[in-house]
């Protein structure tokens, strides 16, 4: 088959690789219907993660079952399925608890970017639709994957509620995802912070109600100004890094939440000024398993529409031009065609 693999920061290339195999029998292996770059690959991508050697990309997939291991019962060949960018058996005490994504047998999807994928632990991570979807429906069905899940996370961790007023930090993937979950759980105020007017524009169609341009001490300044001097019941923290941290917890108020969900890179928290805060804060990777249910089923129905954060779609032997695109900011999103 053939797939991504990055060998350098800036340098991915498409080559042939080998062909997935069921290597235990809890795996499935899944054709590729559409993946996509994730704004997390671009670190490596930029240099500002390890790289190492030579190895494949991506953790975003939907596809069609090829094969199943002894003990995967929950899928079938032919199916079409969606799954999680971290797999979980979908039964040990974390996974019951709630927190799939810290299962004690998880296991971090990295070979997406693929026209084949081997997916472990399939018996829990893969759930399948009724049907085999309009193709139309597969890339917001691929959002649901990963940067849906995760705004959809970073909604709850903030506890956003009816009628609250949340602050989505984070204009990227996640971030207008992360409109779209506070919209659904009921916000009435949705403030995103953008200095992009096509990301804005988005970020309205999926429910933002105020945009605030400014960063740093200046944004969380308009963010008190729009709040009464108060703050944010809710902040969706959606970059990960550490001015992004600051400026959402600064613009919680007294007992609001942060749910943070952005890959963090130089971020640290002060343990005093957290303190005398009463802000609480909450993150990690995204329990995707846990929503997936739900959310295919508002993908399904049209309730929500995700795939509009994908505004560039390319072959998948163009996989390279997708992060170049990304990291120039010349595209949102990109969605990859095997």
């Amino acid at each position: 088959m053939r797939g991504a693999v990055i060998h350098a920061p800036g340098d991915v290339r498409f080559e042939t690789l080998d062909d997935p195999k069921i290597l235990h029998p809890t795996d499935a292996v899944i054709r590729t219907a559409v993946t996509c770059v994730c704004g997390s690959d671009l670190w490596p991508w930029r240099g500002l993660e390890p790289i190492g050697d030579a190895h494949p990309m991506g953790h975003e997939y939907v596809g069609f079952v090829e094969e199943v291991g002894s003990e995967v019962t929950a899928v079938k060949p032919g199916q079409f399925v969606v799954g999680s960018f971290a797999t979980s058996d979908n039964t040990c005490a974390n996974c019951r608890n709630g927190f799939p994504s810290n299962c004690l047998h998880r296991e971090f999807m990295s070979t997406c970017q693929a026209e084949y994928v081997r997916i472990p632990n399939a018996q829990g991570t893969l759930v399948a639709t009724d049907e085999v979807p309009d193709e139309e429906l597969w890339p917001g069905l691929l959002a649901v994957s990963d940067v849906m899940g995760t705004g959809w996370w970073a909604a709850d961790a903030a506890e956003v509620r009816p009628g609250s007023t949340a602050v989505v930090v984070g204009d990227g993937a996640v971030g207008l995802c992360a409109v779209i979950a506070a919209k659904e759980r009921g916000a009435e105020r949705i403030v995103a912070m953008s200095r992009h007017a096509s990301r804005q524009k988005l970020a309205r169609e999926f429910g933002a109600t105020d945009i605030v341009t400014e960063r740093g001490a200046e944004g969380i300044a308009r963010i008190k100004d729009l709040t009464g001097g108060i703050g944010a019941d809710s902040v969706l923290e959606c970059v990960g890094t550490a001015q992004a941290m600051r400026q959402a917890l600064h613009s919680a108020r007294p007992g609001g939440s942060v749910g943070f969900v952005g890959v963090p890179h130089d971020v640290s928290v002060d343990g005093p000024e957290l303190f005398f805060s009463h802000v609480g804060l909450r993150g990690g990777p995204a329990p995707v398993r846990r929503y997936l249910p739900d959310l295919v089923e508002r993908v399904v129905t049209g309730r929500i529409d995700p795939s509009k954060v994908f505004d560039l779609t390319l072959p998948l032997d163009q996989v390279a031009e997708g992060y170049r695109a990304m990291d120039e900011r010349r595209a949102i999103k990109a969605l990859l065609r095997p």
